[in-house]
């Protein structure tokens, strides 16, 4: 296992000139103002201080750029007012000859002013989203929630074996915290990698080997998103690839199209020609005639264009975020990065490149906007088939990316999630790559190792990190421990690192060696009035399907975990439906954690060898409790309900009922 480890060695972190202009532009560049925004491609690793640091210079950046626009609007109208000034007095005073000069050289230093003006606003807009990119960042890193786009995520589904427990989605959730996509179906793609993780050794080695490669390229993932914010009208709104997939689905009727646009052409021209000969009175007035005709027929086929236009536009907004995509994507290098140019490349191999591909696409897109004008639609389709043309060139071109599209269309996905994996190893300096054992029935090994396991979800001034380790299957491990003592956090903890690790991200820990398990949990069970389900039935079935799971034929053993079991029903039931049930974990083909307030759970490990005891543990010191966070071996020794009722000013007798004090 290799930790991802990056020192900064005191390179600047931010390269913005200090002058505003125009800059060397490279083929295939989307935009001339980039320059400011070119940085290493492997840089170091961004601490907090040094992302802040740079966030001042740019907002500095842009106070001053600010500035610099408003001089310019003054000059503009400075020109514009005091040019038509003075040509008005040379025109008066001189004639209208010399005023000609001037007016011609007024406009010249007003274009001139214009020109330099928008380079300002095309460098304000360059900085302004970079600022959004980096402050992104820096909000990932302090688990500032309220700075993080929210994931627009389905909710889970209430059987999955763990979605629901994990907070692996929605608000608050993994998702939201890695989430850096810019497409709705990246997004799904990262998702499904969480949720539904292919549990293959050589496959997550792979992707491993991906995210590995891919997380020092910070630059890289910051442009790629700089290139789609800047070609976007609403770069908040995600990118919809299925739009384009319906369109490609939809029937195209292009060769239903061809005779009528032959037969409608023919007509046009025909109307042409006999109007030029009758107005040179050749022939007598017979294009009244062919025009009628041509517009009689052109009226039959006008189902055939019907929301052209709106498509056009639907289509050619979105194809214009993903071309410039594909323009950064065709054009980098992919010498050191081999992995990535594998993956790249449909993108940069292709020929012609999906980018000139594209372009012809919204070239098509632009000129199905002419029937949009009224008067003018309706006079250029009045002289040629202008929609059914369109219409025709539209379809054929829908054929010709038909069977190339949806393979860029889904590798696009797959980078988007990839590079959000990357993009959390990146700015989680303590992360490491997990350690995927083979087959974890035959080895020696541990079934799980871990060292410094923290909850990715925690800030790091906050985070308490653990080692554990499970050491054969068959083995279940008791957690006891007092409320708010860190039970619940622990077992979370251990279920968000191997959906991690099995993602193929980098996860929050200084070592995890781990074999493939399914994972089941059952933390927050709830119970539902519509349903007529009380909370201790939803357990019982939640229970019931981990044990089926757990004697379920298959090759890969189950990982399960387990909070407060049987919470929802009195001591004594309890007890010994819980008894019974441990028992029934222990010897599977699944190893597993479960944790409780039942101190007399702990002795089943005297009776069972295959169970171990650990817990968390409290102090409490002139009136107040302190909670440490540290796993420790044994059962707990100490209890704290009567004591946080009795701080909170509840009614508690000075001893317990079985003669301990009230803060024992």
């Amino acid at each position: 296992m290799n930790p991802i480890c990056y020192s900064y060695g005191g390179r600047s972190y931010g390269v913005f000139p200090t002058g505003v202009g125009m800059h060397r532009t490279e083929p295939n560049r989307i935009e001339p103002d980039m320059d400011h925004l070119i940085q290493p491609e492997r840089e170091e690793h961004t601490g907090r201080r040094v992302l802040q640091r740079h966030l001042e210079r740019l907002e500095r950046r842009l106070q001053h750029l600010g500035k610099a626009s408003q001089r310019y609007t003054r000059m503009r109208w400075t020109i514009a007012v005091g040019g038509l000034l003075i040509t008005w007095m040379v025109a008066r005073w001189f004639g209208t000859a010399p005023a000609w000069g001037v007016l011609i050289a007024v406009i010249a230093a007003f274009v001139w002013v214009a020109l330099g003006h928008g380079r300002v606003k095309a460098s304000i807009t360059n900085h302004t989203l970079w600022h959004r990119i980096k402050s992104t960042h820096l909000a990932r890193m302090r688990r500032d929630w309220a700075s993080i786009p929210e994931p627009s995520s389905p909710a889970g589904e209430p059987e999955h074996p763990f979605a629901s427990d994990l907070n692996l989605i929605g608000n608050h959730s993994l998702l939201h915290l890695m989430d850096t996509t810019m497409s709705r179906g990246g997004m799904e793609r990262l998702r499904s990698w969480l949720l539904y993780p292919v549990l293959d050794r050589e496959h997550v080695r792979e992707r491993q080997a991906m995210v590995r490669e891919i997380v020092p390229l910070s630059m890289f993932r910051d442009r790629l998103a700089l290139h789609e914010a800047r070609a976007a009208q609403q770069p908040e709104m995600r990118w919809e690839g299925e739009q384009v997939i319906a369109w490609l689905e939809s029937d195209s009727g292009a060769g239903r199209l061809l005779p009528w646009v032959l037969v409608l052409g023919l007509l046009a021209l025909a109307n042409g020609v006999l109007y030029i000969l009758a107005q040179a009175e050749v022939l007598p007035r017979l294009w009244p005639y062919t025009l009628v005709a041509y517009i009689g027929l052109y009226l039959t086929r006008t189902n055939a264009v019907r929301g052209l236009f709106d498509d056009a536009v639907r289509l050619e907004q979105t194809l214009r975020r993903f071309r410039a995509v594909l323009l950064y994507l065709e054009s980098r290098s992919y010498d050191r990065t081999p992995h990535l140019a594998a993956l790249c490349r449909p993108f940069w191999q292709a020929e012609p490149r999906p980018s000139a591909v594209l372009k012809r696409v919204v070239r098509l897109a632009d000129m199905a906007s002419a029937q949009r004008a009224n008067i003018f639609g309706v006079l250029l389709n009045l002289l040629v088939p202008w929609n059914l043309y369109v219409a025709y060139r539209f379809n054929r071109c829908k054929q010709d990316v038909k069977t190339r599209l949806p393979e860029w269309i889904e590798t696009w996905y797959d980078l988007e999630a990839l590079n959000a994996l990357a993009n959390f190893g990146y700015l989680q300096p303590d992360a490491t790559f997990p350690e995927i054992r083979a087959d974890i029935d035959t080895v020696s090994e541990p079934v799980l190792r871990t060292e410094a396991l923290g909850h990715p979800l925690l800030p790091d001034e906050v985070r308490v990190c653990n080692d554990f380790t499970l050491a054969h299957l068959g083995e279940v491990v008791m957690i006891t421990g007092s409320n708010m003592s860190g039970k619940s956090t622990f077992l979370r903890t251990l279920g968000v690192n191997l959906c991690l690790a099995y993602a193929g991200a980098p996860v929050c820990a200084a070592v995890l060696q781990t074999g493939l398990m399914r994972v089941f949990t059952c933390i927050n069970v709830s119970d539902s009035v519509t349903d007529g389900i009380s909370y201790f039935y939803a357990e019982v079935k939640r229970l019931k399907a981990l044990l089926q799971a757990l004697s379920m034929p298959s090759d890969t053993p189950l990982l399960f975990l387990i909070d407060e079991i049987f919470r929802g029903t009195n001591n004594r039931e309890r007890l010994i439906g819980s008894q019974s049930y441990i028992e029934a974990l222990t010897g599977g083909h699944g190893v597993g954690l479960v944790s409780t307030h039942d101190l007399e759970l702990v002795r089943l490990a005297e009776s069972l060898p295959t169970i171990h005891n650990y817990h968390f543990r409290e102090t409490i010191a002139d009136g107040r409790m302190a909670f440490d966070y540290e796993l420790r071996t044994g059962p707990c020794p100490t209890t704290n309900a009567l004591t946080i009722m009795q701080l909170e000013g509840l009614p508690v007798p000075s001893t317990s009922p079985f003669g301990m004090a009230a803060d024992d």
